[in-house]
């Protein structure tokens, strides 16, 4: 886990577990600098991540605020499915089936490029040697041009993303869906079975980052939503054992 994902991780379990309630001022950035023994621009990257999620306010000249609750909010936290799928030891595998670097064709694509050129990647992760997801992703160069020379051969788009481009916006759809031929090949299913599709976008400052679609194997992957008294529900995705 990079450093900025454990402070992240660590004031997350705070706000979570009620210990942070809301209205309470988290540590002044340069309180975190000192006990993680680490820059400014890594502690204000997870605190952008923690602010993007709904879970903290910053509040000039005042410091950072756990946010109260929104009504009937949810949360679904962006998943570095690398990182989970070794976290719950298993064997992760990961294949980069297509990348090239293109104009934005229609205009949801245009508005997430902002002038500029896409990455568009698909690729294929697995656990235990079983397929888990398949991907397509849409980088926007403009806000992430250092993308254009990272080798996805070898690191996942998603995992890239989360640790060297942050976001301040994020949106999720999730879709009930039947496996075409080619995703049904990949996935090793009957075309037509069901999936579970995550559609994601994210934002930073306004301009957008990225655009990814996430299908999962119906039979093997769950969407649990976790509540407490004190805070918003939480969805995370979790695989079948």
């Amino acid at each position: 886990m990079s450093l900025h994902r454990r402070i992240y991780a660590d004031l997350e379990g705070l706000i979570l577990s009620g210990e942070l309630s809301p209205g309470d001022r988290i540590p002044f950035e340069h309180e975190l600098t000192e006990r993680y023994g680490c820059s400014r621009m890594t502690v204000s990257k997870a605190i952008s991540e923690l602010a993007g999620r709904g879970l903290v306010t910053r509040r000039r000249r005042a410091g950072t605020f756990v946010a109260q609750p929104k009504a009937h909010a949810a949360v679904l936290a962006i998943p570095d499915l690398r990182a989970e799928v070794i976290e719950r030891g298993q064997a992760y595998g990961y294949v980069l089936l297509e990348r090239i670097a293109r104009k934005p064709d229609g205009e949801d694509e245009i508005e997430l490029a902002s002038g500029g050129l896409l990455l568009d990647l698909t690729c294929l992760h697995s656990a235990d040697g079983a397929p888990l997801a398949l991907e397509h992703r849409l980088i926007a160069l403009g806000a992430a041009p250092q993308a254009i020379d990272v080798d996805f051969h070898t690191v996942p788009p998603g995992s890239w993303l989360l640790d060297s481009a942050p976001w301040t916006e994020a949106e999720n759809r999730i879709l009930a869906i039947a496996a075409d031929a080619r995703a049904a090949r990949l996935l090793q299913l009957k075309t037509g079975a069901a999936c579970l599709c995550v559609e994601r976008r994210t934002w930073r400052d306004g301009q957008g980052v990225t655009r990814v679609w996430q299908i999962f194997p119906g039979d093997r992957y769950d969407l649990v939503a976790r509540f407490s008294s004190a805070h918003s529900p939480v969805l995370a995705k979790e695989p079948r054992r």
